[in-house]
C-alpha cells in the first residue's frame, strides 16, 4: 500500500500540497483520504475517487484534484465473511480477528446494511491553516439509520500512530451516493466483510515549503483517537 503525506503534519497544521487524483488513480483502487484544504473526506472505492464534501451529496473527482493525505493500494478479490449485528467495538474485534499479523497493514471493506452510523465532514479550511484538532471541533457530524453502502478503510499496526492512524480508520459511502464520510460509529446490521494484508507500506513526503520547515515530533496520541477515532 502507498500513503502520502503522514497524519502528524495534518495535527501539525501542514497541508498545503498534496498528490493529485490522477497520480492516486495510478496506485491502486481501494483507498482513504482527505480532500484538499481538508474540505472533506475522501474514498476510493473500485476504481472511483469520491468527494464527501459539506453540503453536496459525495461526487467524482477530477484528476487534477489535489489530495493533501491519502492510504491507497490495489485490493484483491477474496471471499468475505458474514457479518451479523454488532457495534463498533465488535466489529474492530472481528476485523482484528481476521488479520494476519498485528504487524502487517490490512485493507478493510464491509458492505451490506447498517443498523445506524455517524460520520463527519471537515469544513475547507482558508490560510492560515489550522491544526486537525480545531478543524474537527468544527466538523459537520450526520446520523444515518438503515443505511445501505460501503465501509472502506485500513488497521495499521500500532508502531505507526503518528504517521497513520493506528487500529482501524475507515470511511463510508451509500450505496446511491447520497451521503457519505469519516466514521466515528456504526452498528452492523447485515453485512460482508473483506480484508486483504500488506507487507509492503511505502510512504511518500510532501516536498511544499511548510511541510519542510514544520519540525515533526509524535506526542499526539491522545489526540489522534480523538479526531480521528482510531481503536487499537
Amino acid at each position: 500500500m502507498t500513503q502520502f503525506a503522514v497524519l502528524d503534519a495534518l495535527l501539525a497544521g501542514a497541508y498545503e500540497s498534496g498528490i493529485s487524483v490522477a497520480a492516486v488513480r495510478e496506485l491502486g483502487d481501494f483507498g482513504i483520504g482527505c480532500c484538499d484544504h481538508l474540505g472533506g473526506e475522501v474514498l476510493i472505492l473500485d476504481g472511483e475517487v469520491y468527494e464527501c464534501t459539506v453540503g453536496e451529496p459525495p461526487d467524482r473527482m477530477r484528476d487534477e484534484q489535489i489530495l493533501p493525505f491519502v492510504d491507497v493500494c490495489r485490493f484483491p478479490a477474496g471471499e468475505p465473511v458474514v457479518l451479523a449485528g454488532g457495534g463498533l467495538p465488535e466489529f474492530t474485534g472481528r476485523v482484528e480477528a481476521e488479520l494476519v499479523s498485528r504487524n502487517l497493514f490490512h485493507a478493510v471493506r464491509v458492505d451490506g446494511r447498517f443498523a445506524s452510523l455517524r460520520v463527519r465532514i471537515t469544513p475547507r479550511q482558508h490560510h492560515p491553516f489550522r491544526p486537525l484538532a480545531e478543524v474537527t471541533s468544527g466538523q459537520i457530524e450526520t446520523v444515518l439509520e438503515d443505511a445501505r453502502g460501503t465501509l472502506v478503510g485500513f488497521w495499521a499496526p500500532a508502531i505507526y500512530q503518528g504517521i497513520t492512524v493506528a487500529g482501524l480508520h475507515v470511511h463510508f459511502l451509500a450505496d446511491d451516493r447520497s451521503v457519505g464520510g469519516h466514521v466515528l460509529d456504526v452498528r452492523i446490521g447485515e453485512a460482508q466483510l473483506s480484508m486483504a494484508a500488506y507487507s509492503r507500506f511505502d510512504l511518500r513526503l510532501p516536498t511544499d515549503a511548510v511541510f519542510l520547515r514544520t519540525e515533526l515530533t509524535h506526542g499526539e496520541d491522545h489526540r489522534i483517537v480523538t479526531v480521528e477515532g482510531g481503536s487499537r
